[in-house]
């Protein structure tokens, strides 16, 4: 599956851009695959692509900055060309700071087991006699809690402490983030021991409403031009093509 958060219905307006000659977007360089830096020095990701094709659809020089994360609320309302690209979640408590564009991105949760797991369904009474492994105090584990109660539920201190006691058969499946998840299974860590099973979990009330773009709040000209240009990319295929080139094994 390749998301699309576009609504097809809806047409935008092509953005009013006067005076302004660029955006520079602000990241941060620790959190693969969205945004860090190669080995050669250089800042890449799906953050990085997505920011370039944006101003790219806007004929606009883009700018890429790395800053720590705990200055990106200060350095978004320095100027009116700022935006903020470094996989925010969309939160009560990440309103209060930023304006957002239209989503680009959720973060599902999604099951996975080993591949010689006898496959069985994804319901209460599928998953009785299994163990599930879940990180401790996360929104996965409070997930399992309420809709899954009779399963066996080991808490892990982290993803990957979880993950590895998968693959080593201490659980028969776990829980989890699906990009952490993605991202583990398709690299040396997993030794290709296991699989994503079923489809994604998005409910946003564990899992939150989605990524978007920061904006400083009232910047509305930023703020549509910036869904005017997503808009344009996903709808004609940019923003899978940067979706896929980033995500080989698909978080959803």
């Amino acid at each position: 599956m390749i998301p699309n958060f576009r609504d097809p219905q809806r047409r935008l307006e092509a953005p009013d851009l006067s005076g302004l000659t660029f955006i520079r977007f602000l990241t941060t360089s620790d959190f693969p695959p969205f945004n860090y830096v190669t080995p050669d020095e250089k800042i890449a990701g799906f953050n990085i692509d997505l920011a370039r094709a944006l101003c790219e659809e806007l004929k606009l020089t883009c700018v890429v900055q790395v800053r720590p994360w705990n200055t990106l609320e200060k350095t978004v309302a320095e100027a009116r060309e700022n935006a903020v690209i470094a996989a925010v979640s969309i939160t009560a408590e990440t309103r209060k700071t930023y304006d957002f564009t239209n989503r680009y991105l959720t973060t599902p949760a999604r099951f996975a087991a080993r591949s010689d797991e006898p496959a069985v369904g994804l319901t209460p009474n599928g998953l009785a006699e299994k163990s599930i492994g879940v990180v401790e105090g996360s929104a996965h584990e409070a997930f399992i809690a309420t809709y899954f109660p009779n399963v066996h539920r080991l808490a892990y201190s982290s993803a990957k402490a979880a993950f590895d006691a998968m693959k080593d058969k201490f659980v028969d499946m776990v829980f989890a983030d699906g990009v952490a998840l993605a991202f583990w299974l398709n690299g040396a860590e997993s030794k290709d021991c296991c699989a994503f099973v079923g489809g994604p979990y998005e409910e946003s009330a564990f899992f939150g409403e989605g990524l978007a773009i920061g904006i400083a709040p009232g910047n509305d000209t930023l703020r549509q031009a910036l869904n005017f240009a997503l808009d344009r990319i996903q709808s004609d295929g940019r923003f899978q093509e940067i979706y896929l080139r980033n995500f080989p094994l698909s978080i959803y």
